[in-house]
């Protein structure tokens, strides 16, 4: 069986009656209600799960969202079961260690996570934990806890972790989801434990904690040793680890299942690959608002921008970029007008003529491609070179859908080269 891939959710919505040309959304529009999610909008969606963590839900959803989910069910509430594609999609629900990472204890009791896990509906429930930020083998070492309160701290939250996860496993019995206990670490021999004894209280699915900050060596280590004690009936989650160049290593190792939301944020927050392909990935065309970006409005106010010819410039990019998707303008003009209303904002790269020059040639290298239109995904096909646009979150966010699509393209024709 290949890997499967969940997406958390963070509320990353969009407004499918968006008007890209009046920059306005549907008028009765209605906050998630009228939203869609990715799965929404994709004849295939780009991912075969989700996983909602507590702590989103207490963080992101409004408080009519969160009468909503308990009131509805997950499956509902995502829209899972009205959409063909995405009927046979498993959810988890986890408790978002990392949220409360400084926090001595989880915010949280067994008890009421379980409550919640079983009123929404989920399919696995992940069990409490507190994770353990750190790689350091010399902590195995008795004397090392006594030494090193860093050492000391993470034994307690395993210790810990491990506690609650006996408690879960007693709790959720005959509840409607499958538990799934969190191994936490700090070398492959802790981890090593930590799955030993899991699999002791009863647990066939573990999630591995704790596994982000590590480098890709460090976490084979780990799957490497874990695997030693795996069950054969035994299975693991790799909780936030997108390291699809390694996944046929972390499936030897027992690894069925994994979830993270890079691809979709590297739509916006990857200074470079903004749109990624199968073949190269390509920075995506910045046209920020004048009346919305933060940052330019600072500036306009403070007098370092001029308005008026702000406005002007920002239009004017937008007019050539549309008419050079439509080849009614050429390359050069288009990218000319990008260039002086990017030098009028980005502080980044003004007065560097070397970085003025790296970001026309990289424009150029987008704009000579036109990638879009090659891409075969439903978000390309319906909005076009609009996709390419680094502006807003609908169009941030489509972006985002692309790149998740683009990804599972990527793991599926990797599971089908593993198999041949």
């Amino acid at each position: 069986m290949r890997m499967q891939f969940y997406l958390p959710d963070a509320q990353d919505l969009v407004d499918p009656n968006f008007d890209f040309v009046r920059e306005e959304r549907a008028t009765d529009r209605m906050r998630q209600r009228t939203d869609a999610y990715a799965h929404e909008l994709f004849k295939r969606p780009p991912y075969d799960g989700m996983l909602v963590s507590k702590a989103i839900v207490k963080t992101r959803y409004t408080l009519a969202q969160q009468q909503r989910l308990l009131r509805l069910g997950v499956r509902k509430f995502l829209r899972l079961d009205e959409t063909a594609g995405s009927k046979d999609m498993k959810v988890i629900g986890d408790c978002g260690a990392f949220s409360y990472r400084d926090d001595p204890e989880p915010p949280y009791t067994v008890e009421e996570v379980v409550h919640f896990y079983d009123q929404c509906g989920f399919t696995y429930g992940i069990s409490v934990d507190h994770v353990i930020l750190a790689f350091r083998s010399e902590w195995d070492k008795p004397k090392a806890r006594k030494q090193d309160p860093a050492a000391a701290e993470a034994h307690r939250r395993r210790e810990l972790t491990l506690d609650l996860a006996a408690q879960f496993w007693k709790r959720s019995k005959g509840c409607s989801f499958s538990p799934m206990g969190v191994a936490q670490g700090w070398s492959p021999d802790s981890y090593a434990d930590s799955v030993t004894k899991l699999q002791k209280m009863g647990y066939d699915y573990i999630a591995m904690g704790g596994l982000v900050p590590l480098k890709t060596t460090e976490i084979l280590q780990v799957m490497e040793r874990v695997s030693e004690v795996r069950k054969n009936t035994t299975k693991f989650h790799l909780l936030g680890v997108t390291r699809l160049e390694k996944i046929f290593d972390f499936s030897r190792y027992g690894a069925a299942s994994f979830d993270s939301t890079a691809p979709l944020l590297q739509a916006f927050k990857s200074a470079k690959d903004n749109y990624q392909t199968s073949k190269e990935n390509f920075i995506a065309l910045r046209i920020p608002q004048v009346d919305a970006n933060a940052k330019l409005k600072a500036r306009i106010l403070a007098g370092e921008v001029n308005q008026t010819a702000a406005i002007k410039l920002e239009r004017s990019s937008l007019a050539a970029l549309r008419a050079y998707a439509s080849t009614e303008v050429a390359l050069d003009e288009t990218l000319k007008l990008l260039m002086d209303y990017t030098v009028m904002y980005d502080e980044d790269i003004q007065g560097n003529p070397l970085k003025i020059k790296a970001r026309e040639q990289e424009y150029r290298h987008t704009l000579a491609n036109r990638p879009w239109e090659a891409c075969p995904c439903d978000i390309c096909k319906k909005i076009g070179y609009d996709v390419i646009v680094f502006r807003g979150a609908e169009r941030n966010r489509r972006r985002g859908f692309h790149n998740l699509d683009t990804f599972y393209r990527k793991l599926l024709a990797t599971d089908r080269g593993l198999r041949k």
